[in-house]
């Protein structure tokens, strides 16, 4: 009980505090920081591999074939025929993996 009271008070220990908020930085890191980082060059990496072509979505749910590709823009054919200029960052990575993955049926 005294070793709770001088915990509370802020006497002593210091280096066990030290090491739980070291800990907490360590888990934080590699469940939050590191995934999305990940995530990130996934993204980056799926943009600038596009081609004519490829069936795509966007980040606004738009579906269509790549049309013509620019440095930092593309340009969408849509279904009626219709074209429109988005920046690459639009597209959204799992629904445009989804699109282009075959329906396995039983």
């Amino acid at each position: 009980m005294t070793t709770a009271i001088l915990l509370q008070a802020g006497g002593g220990l210091g280096y066990q505090q030290l090491i739980m908020f070291g800990l907490i930085a360590v888990v934080f890191y590699f469940f939050m920081i590191r995934p999305q980082m990940k995530k990130q060059k996934d993204q980056k990496k799926y943009s600038e591999e596009l081609k004519k072509g490829d069936k795509v979505v966007t980040t606004a749910g738009i579906h269509g074939k790549v049309y013509e590709i620019a440095d930092t823009t593309f340009l969408l054919e849509t279904e009626n025929g219709g074209r429109i200029r988005f920046n690459k960052t639009a597209i959204s990575l799992e629904e445009s993996k989804a699109l282009n993955t075959p329906v396995v049926t039983k």
